[in-house]
């Protein structure tokens, strides 16, 4: 049996050739690169063959060539995101739980996403509704939407139930019958008359926004532009230090990073026109 024979044995879905991996040395410092054969990386003081690294077990252990160890591992979502080639904000792991959650996504759904910045949401989004779902994003600049494609395609895979439109959604929404919107836009309120119309009776709308004016102001045109069961909360995530007899938490924590707003479309509107219809003044 040869090296390369060997290698893949034990291994029933061994690390490929054009796969993205984390390697992690012994201080937990991280770096994604791609497992291109032929290619050589460098990293702390050693280098690497990638031709080493193909083959090997999910959870392997390599040397460079300094003597440093390395974990060789296929990212999670969790530890791709901070990663992610990026030319505007992410909404990071810990809220994309909260809109997952909270936002009820689910299999077969249909989703309206409205801004994909990278391409981070939209990756969670499309692993939730499955291949029996439809996700149809709006992105506004054509720089982001390429960049979404380019992040879905290479840390995704192929995604035919994905709908990517380089358009205005102050245009208006042309899908209907939906069973979730999520909004990460500036002034998301200004969309509510047409994602009322979007949104199935009952479906849930969600809004991320930043800052504690933003979801005031979210807040109060939902609740009189037919929507109910309105709610908004953050998520503060601290990890631990956990190492022998240390037990603490660590010196840095992710505190605020945004606001998540979940409302429910109310069946009937309560008035013939909504605010922001008549004039975009009402929203000022």
């Amino acid at each position: 049996m040869s090296d390369a024979d060997d290698k893949h044995s034990d291994c029933d879905n061994p690390l490929r050739a054009g796969e993205d991996v984390l390697l992690v040395d012994r201080k937990d410092r991280e770096y994604l690169r791609t497992l291109t054969p032929g290619k050589t990386i460098h990293l702390r003081s050693g280098r690497f063959d990638m031709d080493d690294l193909i083959g090997l077990p999910d959870g392997s252990t390599i040397e460079n060539s300094g003597g440093e160890a390395f974990l060789v591992l296929r990212p999670t979502y969790a530890k791709l995101i901070p990663h992610l080639p990026r030319k505007a904000q992410v909404i990071y792991p810990k809220d994309v739980g909260l809109i997952l959650l909270w936002g009820d996504i689910f299999p077969g759904a249909r989703v309206l996403e409205v801004g994909t910045g990278p391409g981070a949401l939209t990756m969670a989004l499309l692993r939730m509704i499955g291949p029996s779902g439809h996700l149809y994003s709006y992105e506004l600049r054509q720089e982001f939407a390429e960049m979404a494609r380019g992040n879905v395609d290479r840390f995704f895979g192929p995604a035919p139930q994905w709908t990517l439109k380089l358009a205005d959604i102050r245009n208006g929404i042309e899908e209907r019958n939906l069973d979730r919107i999520v909004i990460d836009l500036p002034e998301p309120w200004r969309l509510l008359p047409e994602a009322w119309r979007a949104l199935k009776p009952g479906a849930v709308l969600v809004a991320y926004v930043p800052t504690v004016l933003q979801m005031k102001q979210f807040v109060d045109q939902a609740r009189v532009s037919g929507f109910t069961a309105v709610e908004a909360m953050e998520n503060l995530l601290r990890g631990w230090h956990v190492e022998g007899p240390s037990v603490r938490p660590d010196h840095r924590m992710v505190a605020h990073t945004g606001f998540v707003i979940t409302a429910r479309r109310l069946a009937e509107r309560e008035s013939s026109t909504l605010p922001g219809e008549a004039s975009d003044d009402d929203t000022d």
